[in-house]
């Protein structure tokens, strides 16, 4: 019989046989606590209140599960665990289901459910991520939007990176020394609003910025205002290159250490670390974009807005929640301070200073007139009478304020939209062109062919159904198309492009056309911009939407307030109807007198924000059962319902888009001040109703939509 090192083979293979069996059993108790069949509950609070992921307004509740005692420790309320969710009952017991995650709420001692309670099944994670205040915010926010909780709390808690949470979070740094007032200090109470902030005030405010580039400081500013009386600052802004002028502020001011940046550009893993990091009361500053409103900061002093009126601050998925009425929500339920700041101003903004929950911060007239641009204006119809203004398609002041400005730096050119397939425009009436066959619009294609975009029906014979003409005009053109015709006009200055696709930071200060879409528009370097053209301004006006006028001036001061103050020469010329509301308020540099009068008006026709309203989207027979079922507030007013018109060609589908092939139908419910609340919740009991008896296809409900036509 051989032996090897000195052992028997048969005594070997029966230590072998011995350790696989050690292995099994080792398997086998891992394994076991993932069923925990028959284990021992804990000891005290055995039940466990779970908010389950499923984001159906149906199952809009918390579910009882028992709490084993080899979990008692880890089971906190905040956690992450996995459930067996969807299960029948036999015998009394619950059987079945599949596992899904969800978070501990609350452990209790009893539970109303009368049969045996299924057990936890695991907890993911001992890192509670979902504390007492931000499940307060959430269910604050779900019921404010007729959405379901788990919704809200998958927009606020983000997905776990297990790596991440097993690394320690840096030791809090002491509070900085307040700051001074710097900027500020050209707004009136600016200075003390920075005072209130730092002694632990909560005071509110509606701040309309002077142009230039001093915004990003002042925010930062406040910011460390906050910091400095012990408490949290939380900044959110529209764009990843607006967080990071934020962030550089901050820096600058307070150093390294004190707080994180949140943006996509952080990377999921990044970004998990940075929100640990806050979580844990490591970092008691955020700034950044949407996401950002839910960050759990610690002893919140202060919740800042940037440009309200930017659409990407209300989130696409649902419910769909606007980051200014959450931050509304925190600075009220978390008694912190509140500055909603921009170059415009919103009629939501204006309401919130009319009302008196928010107090106007300001510049006087003398210090606007000397920071903003000098602005012209220039009819939409002045014919060019120079052979290059002609060639550029400008009127001749707007091609000689470009002229002139680029003897001096860059100049800065606006256009509502980029694209090489304008859509067509009557040139007499400016009815839009339509395909005789559909009724969708109509396209140029690049031979120059027209044909539609819905149908792809050629179009060789077109007249304008209103007026009879036969000319077109492109309705907007884009930025490529008016890159080249500049630079045909100007060919010894170099001409550069800002987009969706290819977005500029900066400029250099020499000489150059800067074309660029709304919010693309780089910051020039030195001075700033020396002039700027802000065209095609009628399309901006033209929108369908009950914003335009709102949106349009935004989008102008955006640009201009890139540009060289009045007293440095700055110009800037809008193509525009100079009688325009929107218009005038741009030349006289008066956003908050524009807001406030679109305020008024809005008073007077029933009109958002002064009165509720939601918008009810899915097939014709779906909303009308769902109004039907809904128990709507006394006097509501129900408007439509009207077909929603196809999604343009060529753009992916959105959210709110009817599947292929289907016709879809969008009511409005309107009703007084104050029956807000009740209207989201009879739209969201009348949905979940619907969901229980399985009648129809899902309608999709949504509060304040800011797109109204």
């Amino acid at each position: 019989m051989s032996r090897e090192n000195g052992r028997d083979p048969g005594e070997q293979g029966e230590q072998l046989a011995l350790i696989r069996e050690a292995v099994r059993e080792t398997k086998a108790e891992r394994a076991k606590p993932r069923t925990w069949r028959g284990a021992a509950l804990a000891p005290e609070l055995p039940v466990a209140r779970v908010l389950v992921d499923k984001g159906l307004v149906h199952l809009d509740r918390f579910f009882d599960y028992a709490v084993p005692a080899a979990m008692d420790a880890e089971a906190r309320p905040g956690v992450r665990v996995r459930v067996r969710f969807g299960a029948g009952e036999k015998g009394g017991r619950r059987e079945g289901g599949r596992l899904v995650s969800g978070f501990i709420v609350e452990r209790v001692a009893e539970s109303d459910f009368k049969g045996v309670l299924a057990p936890l099944a695991q907890v993911l994670s001992p890192e509670p991520v979902l504390g007492p205040e931000l499940l307060g915010l959430c269910r604050a926010v779900a019921d404010r939007y007729a959405g379901s909780l788990a919704d809200v709390v998958q927009l606020a808690v983000p997905p776990r990176r297990a790596r991440v949470e097993a690394e320690s979070s840096p030791a809090p740094l002491p509070p900085n020394d307040p700051p001074a007032p710097g900027s500020w200090e050209r707004y009136g109470a600016g200075p003390g609003f920075l005072d209130a902030l730092a002694r632990g005030d909560a005071p509110r405010a509606v701040w309309t910025a002077l142009p230039g580039p001093s915004w990003p400081q002042e925010l930062a500013r406040a910011a460390a205002a906050a910091l400095a009386g012990g408490r949290g600052a939380l900044v959110v802004v529209p764009d990843g290159r607006a967080a990071a002028r934020v962030d550089a502020a901050l820096g600058e001011l307070i150093g390294a250490g004190r707080h994180v940046l949140l943006t996509a550009e952080c990377g999921p893993e990044e970004r998990y670390r940075r929100w640990l990091a806050v979580s844990r009361g490591s970092v008691r500053a955020v700034i950044g974009t949407r996401a950002a409103m839910f960050a759990p900061v610690a002893g919140l002093g202060l919740v800042a807005l940037w440009d309200d009126g930017d659409g990407s601050h209300s989130d696409p998925h649902a419910p769909q929640p606007h980051a200014r009425e959450v931050l509304i929500q925190r600075a009220v339920s978390e008694r912190a301070g509140f500055l909603l700041g921009g170059l415009s101003c919103t009629v939501e903004a204006a309401q919130l200073v009319e009302t008196g929950w928010a107090r106007p911060l300001t510049a006087d007239r003398e210090r606007i007139r000397a920071t903003a641009p000098l602005v012209r204006t220039v009819g939409d119809g002045d014919e060019a009478r120079d052979a290059a203004a002609r060639a550029a398609r400008l009127p001749t002041m707007a091609w000689r304020i470009v002229r002139d400005g680029l003897t001096r730096g860059p100049v800065l050119v606006q256009v509502p939209r980029r694209g090489y397939a304008p859509r067509l425009a009557c040139e007499r009436c400016r009815e839009p062109a339509r395909c005789r066959a559909c009724a969708g619009p109509l396209e140029a294609r690049e031979a120059g062919e027209l044909s539609c975009a819905w149908c792809g029906r050629e179009e060789s014979d077109w007249h304008c159904a209103e007026c009879g003409g036969s000319r077109l005009r492109a309705q907007i053109v884009g930025a490529r198309r008016t890159a080249e015709e500049l630079g045909r006009a100007f060919p010894a200055v170099p001409v550069r492009t800002s987009g969706r696709d290819h977005v500029l930071a900066s400029v250099p200060a020499a000489p150059a056309l800067v074309v660029s879409t709304p919010g693309a528009e780089p910051v020039a370097e030195g001075e700033g911009y020396a002039a700027a053209l802000l065209l095609d301004g009628w399309a901006l006006l033209g929108r369908p939407d009950l914003r335009a006028g709102e949106e349009a001036l935004r989008r102008w001061l955006g640009a201009a307030a890139l540009v060289r103050g009045q007293e440095a020469g700055g110009t800037v010329a809008v193509i525009a109807e100079p009688t325009l509301r929107p218009v005038q308020a741009l030349v006289r540099w008066d956003p908050v007198g524009h807001a406030v009068r679109e305020l008024a008006e809005r008073a007077e026709l029933g009109f958002p924000p002064v009165s509720r309203m939601a918008s009810v989207t899915g097939r014709p027979e779906d909303v009308a059962g769902l109004l039907r079922a809904a128990e709507l507030p006394e006097g509501a007013e129900v408007l439509g319902p009207v077909p929603l018109p196809a999604p343009d060609a060529g753009r992916p589908r959105r959210p709110g888009d009817p599947p292929p092939g289907e016709v879809w139908e969008r009511a409005l419910v309107r009703v007084r001040p104050g029956q807000g609340a009740a209207l989201a919740a009879a739209l969201k009991a009348a949905r979940a109703a619907r969901l229980v008896k399985r009648e129809g296809e899902p309608v999709r409900v949504r509060i304040d939509p800011p797109d109204l036509g």
